[in-house]
């Protein structure tokens, strides 16, 4: 397995020395990023960070020099940012784990953090389903994957096995058009907000200040 460069190491650790019973792996943060980049709905950072590191508890701080903490929070949001870079140019590259005992690409914990992103705004990820088919055919197959990944399908061994050995490349796929479908409905949404200039008469004064009536002038 080629070793992570040290900016995700650092991150990798960091996350560990968080003081949560089961604070997130690398894997998951990465996965719960790309949730929040696609979502449909905006979400604050300081509502998803509590996921991250804990519940805002000043008796209990996720690090103790607050240095570390500022840094934290920009190595976060500035991988939540390349994950954004990353989709605007049509490739993702989640960081995955994989066990060096067999090889095998261990896709289940990014395909949690992506559901726990999807979680923080559900309403919304059912109004998206419903409005864009393309959009509602990804979160189908997203939804069938993490299930799997939680071993809660309803799906026999052999289907199982085969999406399984799919897993890295349907996750990337599924994302993608997610990404698309946030990108149609911003640019819905910036159209549907544009306000159109009243139609001017030919005898109307002409909007360009002149005083002349529009026909005789900009007209």
């Amino acid at each position: 397995m080629k070793p992570f460069p040290s900016r995700f190491r650092r991150l990798d650790g960091a996350l560990a020395d968080l003081p949560l019973e089961e604070p997130m792996l690398l894997t998951e943060l990465d996965g719960f990023l790309t949730g929040l980049v696609v979502s449909p709905a905006a979400i604050p950072a300081d509502e998803w960070m509590t996921l991250v590191w804990g519940p805002d508890d000043p008796a209990v701080p996720p690090f103790e020099d607050p240095a570390d903490v500022r840094w934290f929070a920009d190595a976060v949001a500035a991988r939540r940012d390349e994950i954004a870079r990353d989709l605007g140019r049509g490739r993702l590259r989640p960081i995955l784990d994989v066990d060096d005992r067999n090889g095998e690409v261990l896709w289940e914990y990014w395909a949690d953090g992506l559901a726990e992103a999807m979680a923080l705004r559900p309403d919304a990820w059912t109004a998206l389903a419903a409005d864009d088919g393309e959009a509602a055919a990804a979160i189908a197959a997203l939804s069938t994957l993490i299930a799997v990944g939680r071993e809660e399908s309803d799906l026999d061994s052999v289907a199982i096995n085969a999406l399984a050995d799919r897993a890295p490349a349907v996750l990337a796929d599924e994302v993608a058009r997610l990404f698309a479908a946030r990108l149609r409905g911003a640019s819905a949404s910036a159209t549907s907000s544009l306000v159109l200039p009243a139609k001017v008469g030919r005898n109307d004064p002409c909007p360009c200040g002149s005083g002349r009536k529009h026909k005789r002038c900009c007209g």
